[in-house]
């Protein structure tokens, strides 16, 4: 059984930080230069952000009793003073093969594994790279009774991040190292007025709070004083919500809510069900159809089934293994010609070029999640694609379906030749025709 300390502020976990430096730099400045930068020059800064937390168990605070870096000095040697003041045991892993690959990755498993037979009981195990080959890593850590927090930069398999209890995505790692400073857990939203009338809207009949509460679409109760206990429910929301990869089932969002604060059942803390309670106290998601969801990264679109999109047998496997958006071929094809006219118009930056090609979806009528546009973005910058450089659409389809069949090999997808050709016509909105 685990033993985590406890301090009078909560609990506090013995964590082993290991970081796959090369992995993560590579990945960041892929996806945005300037949090590659922050990342390789201010550790201190991002490490310290870090050290609190929260989950369906309330707060904690983190103590880095190890702190490992592995860098190619050949390559990185210039970040390496950076990582070293701000107290990380770097150890250099020069490149050892004609193909350039480095020995970071075994020396990171060779002092991890060490760590878990250490006199020192480390609670958690943090692994900051996207390099699915420490899945074995992770599940020996799991099977030890350690926590496992996974830190990427770039996509991880689904399988690998599976084993993790925390995955810190290259989206939130970006947000972290840029403005270490803000905080998951934010301050408890304005009440909101009551309805037109002067009275609390009507609440729904109590139903123990499964997802069924969520689809029901339940009316707004006028918002309640703070208490503790609705401030532990709440961040258990927004954790579970703000990290997940996809909508969720309503009614694993209401157990999360439940097991921070068990005394909300029956009653929902006044509101009658799970809907009007998280509609009061949790204004910032969204729920429909019974799921629940960051509306800031999707929408109804990104539902599965009724309510989103119920794609063929062969197309839903593929999002399932790679979490790629679950759009059929019109809304990607939407999606794509919006991205390549967006770089054609206007000088590619991150944030603006997501926001300006979702608006352009919305205004085509097709109800594309941000989620969406940011992870086709991200794909294929991290395919290598320069969209600075305005590239044409066609180059735009042909470098996404090249990263959706990558994925699919890095998760160990058999594909048919006919499959193949279906993915990749798919994928590109049709415009790589089979």
């Amino acid at each position: 059984m685990t033993i985590i300390d406890t301090t009078e502020n909560g609990r506090r976990l013995r964590c082993a930080l290991f970081v796959d430096f090369d992995n993560v730099y590579i990945g960041l400045r892929r996806l945005d230069p300037v949090a590659a930068e922050a990342f390789a020059t201010s550790p201190g800064d991002w490490l310290t952000a870090l050290e609190n937390g929260s989950d369906a168990d309330g707060d904690f605070t983190r103590r880095f009793l190890v702190r490992a870096c592995y860098l190619n000095p050949s390559t990185f040697s210039q970040f390496r003073p950076n990582f070293t003041r701000a107290g990380f045991s770097v150890v250099d892993c020069p490149s050892l093969t004609q193909q350039g690959k480095s020995s970071a990755d075994i020396n990171l498993v060779l002092d991890a594994v060490d760590a878990l037979s250490a006199p020192t009981r480390y609670d958690e195990f943090v692994i900051v790279s996207a390099d699915a080959d420490f899945t074995p890593l992770a599940l020996r850590c799991r099977a030890a009774d350690r926590r496992v927090t996974i830190i990427t930069a770039s996509p991880a398999a689904s399988a690998y991040r599976a084993v993790a209890d925390t995955v810190i995505t290259a989206d939130e790692l970006t947000e972290l190292v840029q403005a270490p400073q803000r905080l998951l857990d934010e301050p408890a939203p304005v009440p909101r007025a009551a309805t037109a009338g002067g009275g609390a809207a009507p609440g729904v009949a109590a139903s123990g709070g499964g997802a069924e509460a969520v689809a029901a679409g339940a009316a707004v109760p006028a918002t309640a004083p703070e208490t503790p206990a609705r401030q532990r429910a709440r961040r258990a929301v927004l954790r579970l919500v703000r990290a997940a990869d996809r909508p969720l089932n309503g009614g694993a969002v209401a157990q999360a809510a439940q097991k921070a604060e068990p005394d909300l059942v029956p009653g929902w803390d006044g509101a009658g069900g799970f809907a009007s309670w998280l509609s009061r106290t949790v204004p910032e998601v969204a729920a429909a159809s019974g799921f629940v969801w960051d509306p800031s990264r999707f929408s109804e679109a990104d539902l599965a089934g009724p309510g989103g999109v119920d794609l063929p047998p062969l197309q839903r496997q593929v999002v399932d293994v790679t979490d790629i958006p679950n759009l059929p071929t019109e809304r990607y094809r939407v999606l794509l010609t919006a991205l390549a006219e967006d770089v054609a118009a206007h000088p590619f930056d991150r944030p603006e070029t997501v926001r300006r090609v979702h608006d352009a979806c919305q205004t085509a009528g097709e109800p594309i999640g941000r989620a969406s546009v940011n992870n086709v973005v991200a794909g294929v910058s991290y395919a290598g694609l320069d969209l600075a450089a305005r590239p044409s659409l066609r180059k735009v389809a042909e470098t996404w379906a090249d990263n959706v069949v990558g994925l699919c090999r890095g998760a160990r997808m058999e594909l048919s030749g006919h499959d193949l050709a279906a993915v990749r016509s798919w994928v590109s909105g049709g415009l790589l025709r089979r």
